[in-house]
């Protein structure tokens, strides 16, 4: 007898035999035990985890010759089971939906349905890849799934259920398989290279059912293939060269050069691994897997459920994970993604993959901006500001004692220190830089601005976006200028909040006519105008986008959320003139907030103000 591969060899014969699908499994065999057996059946899931096969092995129960009914489990034994585990039963029919996927095929097998089976209880058709069925095939098979003959059961197995119809999916049970965990797929392994006599490291078996990727079917694929280029014993290296994947100590050893930011270092590592011909491809989806397993050790802990690896490689990521933080480990999956998602249509791959690696080692030495704002803190007349150093980056201090981050409160504008960098010459923009402490120069041949920090030492400025560098050498503290911060908006009254309301509506004739002779009362946070007009009149003029307007505006204003409630039942009032808006759009938006302080932070220029409110 030929050779049979281990996949067909360990192929399970019963429903106690698949691992994995309980569920499935389960309620199939309550079906049969209360004879409440349906029509049509869809199977879907991963490849490889058994759905062809539960559909075998449920027609091998219903049609099981060992009692006079469908058993629970088939016997194996009698003339039905035989033949139907062999593929060659008259009443069980399998087709191949890939192949036979138009509307004729499908004609062809209505018509055989009506006619009862030749031997056995049930003639079952199972149809694989069911999803490539045409929509026309499957519309010509619809009257006779929803109303089969009594002797006929349709089985369907596809990866992509979503691709199946919903009016065929309505009239089948849909069964949905799980992927296979981890333990499964080594528990398996185990039993088999025992069975086969073959001696097998762990290690070996746990890369095997990590490449198997939850499908136990390429698991099996791969140990006959591990099994025929080994002499004699199974080993993890001997697996990872058959599989193409690099050590897993390379990994390590990048992510490692990663958090000291020693771009040189991956570099000779990325060189090495091609060297040894391993694929830019591969190891990048290596690389996203790894840092996937590292973000769940550092959130679960190394020990979680979540991890489907070995012991050793849970003690390799909980390594990792105790390098990054949480953010960061997200930002690097984050850059790893997309690099894996380059690489299938870049040419230069290699390039890509040490751009990518790159990225991630820069991302290192980036704050979050919402922690560079959180620095922002009320400046005192004539007294010296000192450098802010974030808590959070005080983890990182150890392996990057270099760099210092200090608050930019007074940095240079941009558009000045490139205008600088050009050489073009801006007295303005030298007058700004050396404003950030003192009096600094400004140095055209490198673009910087150096001045004198508060805290003693040199401050190198790249444009305002840049992280300063702060050398620390010994000099007298000089006195800063600092200037005051403009003082808390006074509280406002309703006849300003009223202006402010009916300027923002001016564009809306009939909602202001009712305003201006409104009631206006201010309570906390909430503005009232009782108008004399009905409850119908405000709702038709007081509309949803009307009211955005207007809370807005009063909210800019007060500084504060303001709800506008217009409602009925006030008496008309004399219309006092209002004021008028608050100059131009650009006026408006110097005075915002949120624009003065990022032009506080980061040395910001309003360059474009767009009122959409003229526009519409």
């Amino acid at each position: 007898m030929s050779y049979q591969v281990l996949a067909r060899k360990y192929r399970p014969q019963k429903f106690s035999d698949v691992i994995g699908q309980e569920h499935v499994t389960r309620t199939l065999q309550n079906a049969i035990a209360q004879e409440r057996i349906a029509h049509g059946y869809i199977f879907s899931g991963h490849r490889g985890i058994g759905k062809t096969t539960v559909a075998r092995i449920l027609a091998m129960a219903v049609n099981c010759r060992a009692a006079e009914k469908p058993s629970e489990e088939p016997c194996g034994v009698c003339d039905s089971c035989i033949e139907i585990r062999a593929g060659n039963s008259v009443d069980v029919i399998e087709i191949d939906a890939a192949t036979n996927r138009g509307i004729d095929e499908i004609r062809e097998l209505r018509e055989a349905a009506r006619y009862r089976p030749a031997r056995d209880r049930f003639k079952i058709y199972i149809l694989d890849e069911a999803h490539q069925i045409t929509d026309a095939a499957f519309n010509a098979l619809l009257k006779t799934l929803e109303e089969p003959p009594s002797h006929v059961i349709f089985m369907m197995a596809t990866t992509q259920p979503e691709d199946i119809p919903q009016t065929i999916r309505s009239r089948c049970q849909h069964f949905s398989y799980r992927a296979m965990k981890f333990e499964d797929i080594m528990g398996q392994l185990r039993e088999i290279v025992a069975k086969e006599k073959i001696p097998a490291d762990e290690d070996a078996l746990a890369l095997l059912a990590e490449a198997g990727d939850g499908s136990m079917r390429d698991a099996l694929s791969i140990l006959d293939q591990a099994i025929a280029s080994t002499a004699d014993h199974l080993t993890a290296d001997s697996v990872r060269g058959l599989i193409g994947s690099a050590p897993a100590v390379a990994l390590e050893t990048v992510m490692q050069a990663v958090a000291e930011s020693a771009s040189e270092k991956i570099l000779v590592l990325v060189d090495e691994l091609i060297g040894k011909g391993h694929s830019p491809t591969h190891f990048a989806r290596q690389l996203v897997r790894f840092l996937r397993n590292a973000t769940v050790a550092k959130i679960a802990g190394k020990d979680s459920a979540l991890l489907q690896i070995s012991s050793d490689e849970r003690v390799r990521v909980g390594r990792i994970a105790e390098l990054f933080t949480e953010e960061e480990l997200a930002r690097h999956l984050q850059i790893m993604l997309r690099t894996h998602g380059e690489l299938s249509y870049k040419q230069e791959q290699r390039f890509h993959l040490e751009l990518g690696l790159l990225k991630m080692a820069h991302a290192q030495r980036l704050l979050p901006i919402e922690q560079l704002l959180s620095e922002v803190t009320p400046k005192v007349v004539s007294t010296p500001r000192s450098i802010a150093i974030p808590s959070s980056a005080a983890s990182t201090e150890e392996r990057r004692p270099e760099r210092v981050t200090p608050a930019r409160a007074n940095s240079v504008s941009p558009f000045a220190a490139d205008s600088e960098r050009k050489g073009t010459p801006k007295a303005e923009a030298s007058a700004d830089a050396s404003g950030f402490a003192g009096e600094g120069p400004f140095d055209s041949r490198s673009g910087q601005v150096r001045a004198t920090h508060p805290s003693g030492g040199n401050v190198v400025i790249m444009g305002s976006a840049a992280p300063a560098v702060v050398e620390r050498t010994p000099a007298p503290r000089p006195e800063v200028r600092t200037e005051a911060r403009s003082e808390a908006k006074p509280e406002v009254d309703a006849e300003s909040l009223r202006d402010a309301v009916l300027n923002a509506l001016n564009d809306r004739q009939m909602l202001v006519s009712l305003l201006e002779t409104a009631e206006w009362t201010l309570a906390g946070n909430s503005l009232t105008a009782k108008v004399s007009a009905s409850g119908t009149i405000i709702e038709m003029s007081f509309t949803a986008e009307a009211r955005r307007i207007a809370s807005a505006a009063a909210s800019g204003l007060a500084g504060r959320p303001v709800k506008l409630q217009v409602e009925p039942g006030g008496t008309t009032q004399a219309a006092t003139p209002r004021r008028a808006a608050n100059g131009t759009a650009r006026s408006r938006a110097e005075q915002d907030p949120i624009v003065q302080r990022m032009q506080e932070k980061f040395g910001a220029e309003i360059r474009t103000v767009i009122d959409y409110r003229e526009k519409g």
